[in-house]
């Protein structure tokens, strides 16, 4: 009979492509590791990986043992949970990962709050772009992500928490810098700086400006909104920031001034990405609150 462990093992294959690193990410032996997936495959009549000295391939029959596998892993991880839903909200470790136009805001003002109401919270915390935090939320390896809406999260739950509008961001003494209001119509001609494709915060300025899909600046390659504002200082253009962003990207400079962007509103909604048989839904009702509580 195929065991749990087995399950495991062949998932840390299939994420490391590489038996030794497997090995090392379950901490047993590479020969332990090698030989229960070996067992596997004959249990099975069928190879889920071609190996050889260099490489490590998924076959395609093993992608499909592998999607069932990480579905068994998940059931199985929800099983150990139940217990834990009973208890007090923020009682056990969690994982959550954010989206980088988010983390940096976000977290200065959450984290003080969280680590005095729930000092013996074990959180983790990475910062990816939305497309791997998706993946990460329905393969099970993160609890929840803290998104940008909308973004196709198909088969998962969204619980928003926070919306905001987008401001353009300029030095003082720009044509519309002393404006209270924006139209996307007047952003034509202000050599308008966004962030690299990948970045969800990109596709919803331009859907909340109306801008073409293809909109690019050439001679931009920016992976944060800091740097587009230290650009914005160094005299190379203008460019849009979420509300959240306001007070720490432009604090420090004086040269600089936000103007809000007059197009239908919210531009953007923040929100929890969860599985839908999530069983700390407590645990993320609190975590919603606090952000509620210091955005």
């Amino acid at each position: 009979m195929i065991s749990l462990k087995q399950i495991t093992y062949i998932l840390a294959v299939e994420k490391t492509l590489h038996f030794k690193k497997a090995a090392e990410l379950c901490s047993v032996s590479q020969s332990a590791l090698s030989t229960a997936v070996t067992e596997m495959e004959k249990q099975l009549g069928f190879q889920v990986f071609e190996r050889d000295n260099k490489k490590v391939l998924v076959t395609p029959i093993g992608k499909q043992v592998l999607k069932r596998a990480r579905s068994i892993v998940l059931q199985v991880e929800e099983l150990q949970h139940l217990s834990e839903s009973h208890k007090d909200p923020l009682s056990f470790p969690l994982s959550i990962g954010i989206i980088p136009t988010i983390a940096p805001f976000l977290l200065p003002r959450v984290l003080p709050v969280l680590n005095k109401q729930y000092p013996g919270l074990k959180l983790t915390i990475m910062e990816e772009q939305s497309k791997t935090l998706v993946e990460m939320v329905r393969n099970g390896e993160i609890d929840a992500a803290i998104l940008a809406l909308p973004y196709p999260c198909e088969g998962l739950l969204s619980l928003e928490f926070w919306q905001e509008d987008f401001y353009w961001v300029a030095l003082k003494g720009d044509e519309h810098a002393e404006q209270k209001e924006i139209g996307s119509d007047e952003l034509n001609h202000c050599n308008l700086m966004l962030l690299k494709e990948g970045h969800c915060l990109k596709d919803h300025i331009l859907d909340a400006c109306k801008l073409p899909k293809d909109f690019s600046n050439n001679n931009i390659s920016a992976t944060s909104l800091n740097t587009l504002i230290q650009m914005v200082v160094g005299k190379q253009g203008t460019t849009l920031i979420p509300e959240m962003a306001i007070d720490q990207l432009m604090h420090q400079n004086d040269t600089l001034s936000a103007v809000h962007l007059n197009e239908p509103s919210p531009h953007r909604r923040i929100a929890f990405i969860i599985r839908p048989n999530y069983s700390r839904m407590s645990s993320i009702e609190a975590l919603m609150a606090l952000c509620k509580e210091t955005l």
